[in-house]
């Protein structure tokens, strides 16, 4: 006998399963506002990592992210069966009170990775500074004139696009996930802090719980990929695919990635790119642009929404209506608490103050 009890030899181990994770929480939490510190992390360390990760995992054509993440939750699922089996039937209620200590502690090395591979994001120096594209305060008739660049060229493209025999868009989107690699390269040049090597985004299998969701993309910080919604409409996947690959470069923000998104696509030299990247942010301007002048708003789609156009425009208002539930309603309440928890006090509202980049820029 070597004189240790079990309850020591347990306790042990499960401050060894505990303590760690603790404490890289801890210690996010108190060094988080340090934004030298989270800038170190961040941009010498966390992004290298992840890209690394990036480039290792497009070896294979699925989303690594998404499918550990399957597994993760039907190991967390038949791990809570077992333990209801198991009490059910030896009614041990201690043996279940474990299993549940034990799956807490998995929680807890989940979010400590999330935390350090993730949040940190959020808490260095924004796209807009790191590139000195500084927003400032603009009137109603320079909104409305970027909204009218945007239709105009969103319009003139709209006739370009592969179109099935009702209209509606139909390129390919296999070629889209292809050619995104190359969407980055003009606006790089210009912002030298979006440069580094491209690594293709890829296709969600979940894509219509994703949509179910209200999600139309998902970047996975533990895998380094840009994960995209295909089941979503297919004129707003490579700008969708652009946004996803902003949080490759560390564009956390989500009004930020929405704009260096739909910038890479419209400074790109791929037609179809350039068509969803305006279509991508006519829609936010005409959103910001219809509740404070109307008017201008029907003068603008009046003159400039060709059919084409005006079939994209009308298939993604009533795609996402038809998905409208409790459960995305559900989801957004979640993802806009985890934003505010990051200090983003616009929580999901951010995704509309990309406008005041896009006027800024293009004005």
């Amino acid at each position: 006998m070597n004189g240790k009890s079990p309850f020591s030899s347990s306790l042990w181990r499960w401050a060894g399963a505990v303590l760690p994770p603790l404490a890289l929480i801890c210690l996010f939490e108190l060094l988080h506002n340090q934004q030298d510190l989270m800038s170190a992390w961040v941009f010498g360390g966390m992004s290298h990592l992840e890209q690394a990760l990036g480039r290792l995992c497009a070896l294979v054509p699925f989303s690594v992210g998404e499918l550990l993440l399957i597994l993760f939750l039907i190991f967390c699922l038949v791990w809570l069966l077992r333990g209801v089996i198991l009490l059910i039937r030896q009614r041990e209620p201690l043996s279940f009170v474990k299993r549940l200590c034990a799956l807490g502690a998995v929680f807890l090395w989940v979010w400590a990775g999330v935390c350090w591979l993730w949040n940190a994001a959020y808490y260095v120096p924004s796209f807009a500074q790191r590139s000195g594209l500084e927003t400032q305060s603009y009137s109603v008739e320079t909104l409305a004139a970027v909204t009218e660049y945007f239709a105009q060229n969103a319009a003139r493209l709209s006739t370009q696009m592969e179109r099935d025999s009702e209209g509606h868009f139909a390129e390919n989107p296999s070629a889209c996930f292809d050619r995104g690699v190359n969407i980055y390269d003009n606006l790089s040049s210009e912002f030298p802090c979006l440069s580094m090597k491209s690594v293709e985004a890829k296709p969600l299998l979940c894509s219509t719980l994703q949509s179910r969701l209200g999600f139309t993309g998902i970047y996975s910080p533990i895998t380094g990929e840009a994960n995209v919604n295909v089941d979503a409409p297919a004129c707003l996947l490579p700008a969708t695919i652009a946004h996803e690959m902003s949080h490759q470069r560390m564009v956390a923000l989500e009004d930020e990635a929405n704009f260096v998104g739909i910038a890479a696509c419209v400074t790109s030299n791929d037609p179809v790119f350039q068509y969803s990247g305006y279509l991508m942010g006519l829609i936010h301007l005409c959103n910001a642009l219809y509740p404070v002048a109307p008017d201008m708003w029907y003068e603008i789609a009046g003159r400039y929404f060709t059919p084409e156009l005006s079939t994209d425009w009308n298939d993604n208002n009533e795609y996402w209506a038809e998905r409208s539930s409790p459960v995305e309603e559900k989801a957004s309440e979640v993802y806009d608490n985890f934003l505010k928890h990051n200090d983003q006090e616009l929580g999901i509202r951010s995704y509309g103050a990309c406008v005041d980049l896009l006027v800024t820029y293009f004005s």
